[in-house]
């Protein structure tokens, strides 16, 4: 494996990152900014700006870009043509920030939920997912997950995997084709101390993990062997994404802090780095 190379910087905390139509796309959690990027050229396209802290990222089968809005508890659409409307509205179900989500390939998104106010201090309580049908209707399918952050569906199959920041472990779930999720369990127990993050998936179905608060990044199995490790000393490991021409480029995506009132040194970066499995879709 390379070193890892600086692609941008000058950001803040950088976040949502996602390989699309041979770009990377990314949140700027706290500039309300989402981006569009050709990391060969250098470039950046602001696509949209969020009133908000906007967090992951994904697509509906029309096209139209879903971006997660934190603190309001929204999921915004921006269609092709530019338009930005609220696509979801989960302040109802939840008084806490939600966090990461995924479209499957059915079109329904599902959305993580702090539970509690972390940028408070508020007592820890478990965190739900929701489930958006294709019309934005929201339902609870879990609630007692341990602040769900990252997620994603392995190759192949309907298993939704949900990082649990603070219990240090990935969890599994079977979605039935009614959109629940059953079969509940521990899909890897990572190092004691990990604290998952942003995750992306391999061809092959290992797990890249974001350990925000260790500075790593970890390729995990199911089960839970850990096959790679690369540090950012004294940086936030905020999210991964695997894409570039071959599918091999694992773009990092770090920060000095997560708490807004430390990023305005803008210290945020995302810089890459050449493995060996590539990400789905792509010939091994």
């Amino acid at each position: 494996m390379s070193q890892p190379s600086l692609i941008f910087s000058d950001l803040r905390f950088p976040e949502g990152a996602r390989w699309h139509d041979d770009r990377l796309w990314f949140s700027d959690m706290h500039t309300g900014q989402v981006f569009k990027a050709n990391p060969a050229a250098r470039t950046l396209e602001e696509v949209a700006v969020v009133d908000d802290q906007p967090s992951g990222l994904g697509w509906l089968p029309d096209g139209s870009l879903l971006v997660s809005a934190m603190l309001q508890r929204q999921v915004r659409r921006v269609t092709p043509d530019g338009r930005v409307d609220v696509f979801a509205d989960l302040s109802e179900h939840t008084d806490a920030p939600t966090n990461d989500l995924v479209v499957d390939g059915h079109g329904r998104t599902f959305v993580g939920g702090f539970g509690y106010d972390l940028y408070a201090d508020a007592p820890r309580r478990p965190g739900p997912v929701f489930r958006l049908d294709p019309d934005g209707a929201a339902t609870v399918v879990a609630d007692d997950l341990v602040f769900p952050n990252g997620m994603v569906v392995l190759p192949g199959t309907s298993t939704l995997v949900v990082a649990e920041t603070w219990a240090a472990r990935l969890r599994a779930f079977d979605v039935d084709t009614d959109g629940a999720l059953v079969d509940g369990r521990v899909w890897a127990e990572l190092p004691p101390g990990s604290t998952p993050d942003g995750i992306c998936v391999d061809s092959a179905g290992g797990v890249w993990v974001s350990s925000i608060s260790t500075s790593q990044f970890l390729r995990v199995e199911a089960g839970g062997r850990v096959t790679q490790t690369i540090e950012v000393p004294g940086r936030c490991a905020t999210d991964c994404v695997l894409g570039g021409p071959g599918g091999t480029t694992l773009f990092l995506l770090t920060s000095n802090s997560w708490q807004p009132d430390d990023t305005h040194v803008r210290e945020g970066r995302i810089e890459a780095v050449e493995v060996t499995v590539p990400a789905e879709g792509y010939a091994r």
